[in-house]
């Protein structure tokens, strides 16, 4: 155990976050960027004489379970978690669970693609970010609880309004062949994850699909380059596909974008100006 670098890696992690970047109140004026120490003990479940003395560098090693909760409550990544625990004298052992932290610099860029739509999407085909583009062409996510967000459980369970199997997209046969092959690698990243083993657990329970397709034991996603959504309000829009991996984060940014002066781009324009209201709707 390094207590010196422990202590400064500590330190340097706790300064560049901020209160709201953890949910927290900014309160009075601080004296020191970055969050104070207790709040990370407060985080991390540990008592803040404890993380006073993991700072200090005096404190003992610290144990597995408590490496994670500081991992979790600074916001490390995944190569600062294995660093963490090389400092603390404790080699690390597989990512504790899919992360579900989007960096800032992510969230900035999907909203700054107004003319695209972008969202983000964790190991388990959890939708974890999206700008209104998305949501316009897809659904409203904001207005689904988080299990519902997921686009595997989407795709094999339901619900199909219309008869349309994932928002009526043409290539939704192609994408649970993608999301059965993809799960398959994830559970095999994260094999004691709770969460990843619940909703595979769920999808062989419920899906007949699903359950073919895990029993041939393929690993390798087929990229879809273009598709075609069959949309309520604004009929088909195709658009391109194109996939940026976070390999850092086990995330992926998707975008999709029109052709120029095609009718999809025209659609995907009157998309953005009505958003996620219906057109068909009652007034």
């Amino acid at each position: 155990m390094n207590r010196a670098e422990l202590a400064a890696f500590l330190r340097s992690r706790r300064e560049r976050i901020g209160p709201a970047d953890v949910g927290l109140p900014a309160g009075p004026r601080r004296r020191t960027p970055g969050l104070r120490r207790e709040e990370v003990a407060q985080l991390a479940y540990i008592s803040t004489e404890y993380y006073t003395r993991l700072e200090q560098a005096r404190g003992p090693r610290p144990s597995r379970e408590v490496l994670s909760g500081l991992a979790r409550a600074l916001r490390l990544t995944d190569a600062e978690r294995d660093h963490l625990h090389l400092l603390a004298g404790a080699p690390p052992g597989p990512p504790p669970g899919p992360s579900r932290e989007v960096p800032r610099s992510i969230l900035d860029l999907v909203h700054r693609l107004p003319h695209s739509a972008a969202f983000v999407t964790s190991a388990l085909l959890e939708v974890l970010a999206w700008n209104d583009l998305a949501a316009a062409l897809m659904e409203d996510f904001s207005a689904l609880p988080r299990r519902e967000r997921n686009l595997a459980r989407r795709a094999f369970l339901g619900p199909r309004p219309e008869g349309r199997r994932l928002y009526g997209v043409s290539d939704a046969d192609a994408f649970a062949r993608h999301a059965a092959r993809r799960l398959r690698t994830t559970a095999a990243r994260y094999p004691d994850d709770p969460e990843v083993t619940a909703l595979i657990r769920e999808l062989l329970d419920g899906s007949e699909e699903f359950a073919r397709l895990w029993a041939s034991h393929d690993v390798a996603p087929t990229p879809t380059l273009r598709k075609t959504f069959r949309h309520p309000a604004v009929g088909p829009v195709t658009v391109n596909c194109d996939a940026l991996d976070l390999t850092d984060r086990d995330q992926q940014v998707v975008i999709y974008t029109a052709v120029p002066g095609s009718s999809s781009e025209e659609a995907l324009r009157l998309l953005s100006v009505i958003g996620t209201q219906r057109m068909d709707a009652p007034r």
